[in-house]
């Protein structure tokens, strides 16, 4: 078993644990996240060198940025936001971006397909447009969105999906 196995094992067990309790709490605590965060830094520090530290605070930077904007924005938890960066530093920039796309395509694709199922599609597309556009158009045009309208949608179990197209996918290439 080799080194990038072992740790895409850790990242995908500590997703899978991360999905869990955002499943039964809607909660991704900090015990689960920071300790990852900060271990495998340490950790590739002491076994691999100065280099495999630095490309692992690289992957947790990497990996937390665009989901700490999208936070920032109220768009998703702080937890996942951790979760994200914890896999980008265990698991590596490539193999933490690659789940996280792939991670959102499919909450999105099930937002759609549950919005549709309960009649509210157009409205929430219509909604996603504004909330694009809203900070570019004239006052007079733009679109209150009324957080009423809003849907929440716990990301933790996407993420493990994701995680594991994406291993799966590189793994698979890699054979």
């Amino acid at each position: 078993m080799t080194t990038g196995a072992i740790s895409c094992g850790v990242a995908v067990g500590l997703a899978a644990a991360a999905a869990i309790t955002d499943w039964r709490d809607g909660i991704i605590p900090n015990w689960l996240t920071i300790p990852p965060l900060v271990a495998a830094p340490v950790v590739y520090l002491a076994i691999f060198g100065l280099h495999v530290a630095l490309a692992s605070l690289i992957g947790g930077l990497v990996c937390g940025a665009g989901p700490y904007i999208l936070f920032r924005r109220d768009a998703i938890g702080g937890g996942d936001v951790k979760l994200l960066s914890a896999v980008g530093a265990v698991a590596g920039v490539a193999v933490g971006l690659e789940g996280q796309l792939f991670g959102f395509v499919l909450a999105a694709v099930w937002a759609l397909i549950v919005t549709a199922a309960r009649g509210g599609l157009f409205t929430m597309l219509a909604n996603a447009v504004f909330l694009a556009v809203n900070p570019i158009l004239p006052a007079r045009w733009r679109r209150e969105i009324v957080p009423q309208e809003m849907t929440s949608l716990r990301l933790g179990g996407f993420i493990l999906v994701g995680l594991c197209v994406s291993i799966t996918l590189r793994f698979a290439v890699a054979a």
